[in-house]
């Protein structure tokens, strides 16, 4: 479950008491269908095991219903970012966790891009409610 609320404010920094420019996003928390990747990567390459775990798990954040096609775009040039680490490209860790960052797949990431995912609310009927179907005919 998500750490609700803010992330802390650096130590001596001022606290304003105006209001928030941006308020929080809040995402239903249930899986998305998510996208596949294409067959294989640009030059006719497979995809490393270890990529597709990371696709199969950054494609059904509950948050990936918000995204647009460019953002499913950075996602899967994100994705060849990752092929090449998995394959040895240690130099890449820094520019994959920047994006990460921006996809927002850990809390704290959430956090800073201010999704929080929220439980779905049970539908509770009650018992004072009257049908539309018995007015009808009035």
């Amino acid at each position: 479950m998500p750490v609700t609320g803010r992330k802390p404010k650096p130590q001596g920094q001022a606290v304003t008491r105006h209001k928030p420019v941006h308020e929080w996003v809040e995402v239903v928390n249930v899986p998305f269908a998510g996208r596949p990747l294409p067959e294989c990567r640009p030059g006719g390459f497979s995809w490393p095991l270890p990529t597709l775990k990371w696709w199969e798990t950054v494609s059904t954040m509950p948050h990936c219903c918000l995204w647009s096609d460019s953002d499913w775009c950075f996602a899967e040039h994100t994705a060849r970012l990752v092929a090449l680490f998995d394959e040895g490209a240690s130099r890449l860790a820094t520019e994959i966790r920047n994006r990460e960052r921006v996809l927002g797949t850990t809390v704290e990431f959430r956090r800073d891009i201010r999704i929080r995912y929220v439980d779905e609310a049970p539908v509770v009927e009650s018992e004072n409610v009257v049908s539309l179907e018995s007015y009808r005919d009035l």
